[in-house]
């Protein structure tokens, strides 16, 4: 099955979702998650969105300061999965080692399980081991564009912008 396959569902029901808060309040909607495109982006201001929030999509960016073993994970196939074994708090993270021998114990407790696995994992960085680090992307990791931050802000710009004239053709 393709990645696209799996994103469309996702991410229907994300601007459906959208769609159906921001009709409910005057608060200023802003979305996250799962934005990774141009035309996600589009479709998040169209449901209702005021601005968008994008992380996964800036974690292959010159100023990241992403590790290395993180880099490396990013350029994988690899699942992800939602764990805590990390900090004690809820993320969703590439499958490793770490995730996989401490996920099913891990307690919430954050910021706690934080401070007791941090100098783990900065050993694993040092180390360049990806099996015990974080490695914190979002499901559709496999679409971050390696650029300066400015590239891919003003690429993701164009593509949404684009796809919002597109559609304002169609159904003018």
């Amino acid at each position: 099955m393709e990645l696209l396959d799996l994103a469309i569902p996702l991410i229907t029901q994300i601007i459906y979702l959208r769609f159906l808060t921001a009709a409910a309040t005057d608060v200023p909607l802003v979305a996250s998650g799962a934005i990774m495109t141009g035309r996600a982006i589009a479709g998040c201001l169209a449901a209702g969105a005021a601005a968008v929030q994008i992380g996964t999509a800036l974690l292959l960016a010159a100023e990241a300061g992403t590790s290395g073993p993180h880099r490396r994970a990013l350029a994988s196939s690899a699942p992800t999965t939602l764990t805590r074994a990390f900090s004690g708090r809820t993320a969703r993270a590439i499958v490793n080692r770490f995730v996989r021998e401490h996920d099913a114990e891990a307690p919430s407790a954050y910021p706690d399980l934080h401070h007791v696995t941090s100098p783990l994992r900065a050993a694993g960085r040092n180390a360049d081991d990806p099996e015990i680090v974080n490695l914190w992307a979002g499901q559709a990791y496999s679409l971050a564009q390696q650029a300066p931050t400015g590239e891919i802000i003003a690429s993701l710009a164009a593509d949404a912008r684009q796809a919002l004239e597109h559609a304002a053709r169609r159904w003018a």
